[in-house]
């Protein structure tokens, strides 16, 4: 009799570790689960904050291109000024290239009177287009 009172408790002793276990289950299924929504609510809010810090970069990058821009055009209406209001700058350049031709100049200076004439020419097309 007492082996069989011994076997009757351990199986209710077993029932009572199995529910204890199941219950306990549950409870981390349930922490996971919590952690699960926490950790992708972090997620979305660290996407949205990547959104907003690309939007700002984006705006501050447009501020910056709209000031250069405007820099751009206050230099080539000068430059439109200067080019329209007196042929100095063509004259003194031709000037300057034949001199380089009757003084045998170095090569560097001709390249950098080749480079200025063919930015007067751009830049008198571009005068031109707007």
């Amino acid at each position: 009799m007492i082996l069989k009172d011994e076997l009757k408790a351990c199986y209710r002793l077993k029932r009572s570790l199995s529910q204890q276990l199941s219950k306990t289950e549950e409870n981390m299924w349930a922490i996971i689960n919590e952690y699960k929504e926490k950790l992708d609510l972090a997620a979305t809010h660290e996407q949205k904050l990547e959104d907003e810090y690309a939007k700002v970069s984006v705006l501050q990058a447009e501020r910056v291109i709209d000031s250069f821009h405007g820099e751009a055009m206050m230099w080539m209406d000068k430059f439109a000024f200067t080019l329209n209001g007196s042929q100095d700058i063509p004259r003194l350049l031709a000037k300057a290239k034949a001199m380089s031709n009757v003084y045998s100049a170095p090569k560097e200076i001709h390249g950098l009177l080749n480079y200025c004439q063919h930015m007067l020419e751009l830049m008198s097309h571009i005068i031109r287009s707007r």
